[in-house]
């Protein structure tokens, strides 16, 4: 890849010393625009001459220079010899959580273009791998959870035949087979949600998303659960707080942590969803006054299918998939969730995430 660029970049080149009217930029952008990596040019003392589109949100770059000890000894090695030097690193997605990024970098010196100038081309893989991993835990999820409801119907099926001359006992199987078919489903979409969630990364076609938008949709699409049962949902004033994401994906989390404090809190009491913002980190907080969570099941909540209270669980429609999908969402994103919890007092699940660089809280 590299040599075909050096060979196409020498033909540009001429072109440009042939004609001043076409400026190096242009021939850049033009050129770029055809190859799938992300690309760099770097003078001396590490100073970023040209950037692609796509290098601002692989956190390689900062005020003007290239940042990060590996990628600064792949370019000086770039330098030193006359072939192509390549490497894979793993990049932090953002300031706070554990979710990283790989990233294969090739780097080749330019002398044409400057005593010490090296190009590097970057491809974000993350996304082929985040592919595999779903593609094994997909296979994985698929065996182990979906036998209990499929093993439930194959044994009604059989009630409701030996019971054929009894209607009120055909009546109640076939109740139970509606109930463990909406179960299913349930499980099935889930799963495919995960999947979906795990296989697009959020930051790859990254948008700014005002979050005031995102706790209003939350709110639309839990409000009829909790009139049910007579639960008050309350929200602080946002204004104009944003992140860097993908807006469907944050609303999904966030209905998630709305929908579990609805399942379990007691009726009659109140979930609040608050927004704060610190030091550079917004804080999407949901609380709610229900059951609370125990010391040893706090590790563990976020576990694929993982349920505090399995009979409860079965009550009001769990999966067990909701935290594990709220949790990838976040993660994804750069972010990290923490729980705060006693038995009998409550929860409060926490988001966190960067703050998008031009946001501010309006009062």
């Amino acid at each position: 890849m590299a040599r075909w660029f050096e060979k196409r970049f020498e033909k540009r080149a001429e072109a440009a010393s042939a004609s001043p009217d076409l400026q190096l930029p242009q021939i850049l952008t033009r050129l770029f625009s055809v190859i799938s990596e992300s690309a760099l040019l770097v003078a001396p003392g590490e100073r970023v001459l040209f950037a692609s589109a796509e290098i601002g949100r692989l956190a390689v770059v900062k005020e003007g220079r290239v940042i990060g000890q590996p990628v600064i000894e792949l370019i000086r090695q770039a330098r030193k010899v006359d072939q192509v030097v390549e490497s894979r690193l793993e990049f932090k997605r953002g300031r706070i959580g554990s979710a990283t990024q790989e990233l294969l970098m090739r780097a080749v010196s330019m002398p044409e273009l400057g005593s010490g100038s090296v190009l590097v081309l970057i491809a974000d893989e993350s996304e082929s791998r985040l592919v595999d991993e779903v593609r094994r835990d997909f296979v994985a999820n698929i065996s182990h959870e979906l036998k209990t409801p499929i093993g439930a119907l194959s044994i009604l099926a059989e009630a409701v035949v030996e019971a054929s001359n009894d209607p009120e006992a055909v009546k109640r199987f076939a109740q139970r087979m509606g109930s463990e078919a909406i179960r299913l489903g349930e499980l099935v979409q889930d799963i495919i949600d995960l999947s979906r969630i795990q296989s697009n990364d959020p930051l790859s076609n990254a948008e700014i998303v005002k979050l005031g938008g995102v706790v209003q949709e939350s709110i639309d699409r839990t409000r009829l659960a909790a009139q049910k049962r007579e639960i008050t949902l309350s929200s602080t004033l946002i204004g104009e707080i944003a992140v860097v994401g993908n807006r469907e994906q944050l609303i999904t989390a966030l209905t998630n942590l709305v929908n579990n404090a609805i399942a379990y809190s007691p009726d009659r009491t109140q979930v609040g969803i608050g927004v704060t913002v610190s030091d550079g980190i917004v804080e999407i907080a949901v609380s709610d006054q229900g059951i609370g969570i125990s010391e040893a099941n706090k590790e563990r909540i976020f576990e694929r299918f993982y349920r505090v209270d399995p009979a409860r669980s079965r009550a009001t429609g769990g999966t067990g998939l909701g935290l594990a999908i709220v949790k990838h969402i976040v993660t994804n994103h750069g972010g990290e969730i923490k729980v705060w919890s006693i038995e009998g007092a409550g929860s409060t699940f926490k988001i966190r995430l960067p703050l998008a660089s031009n946001s501010q809280e309006v009062a």
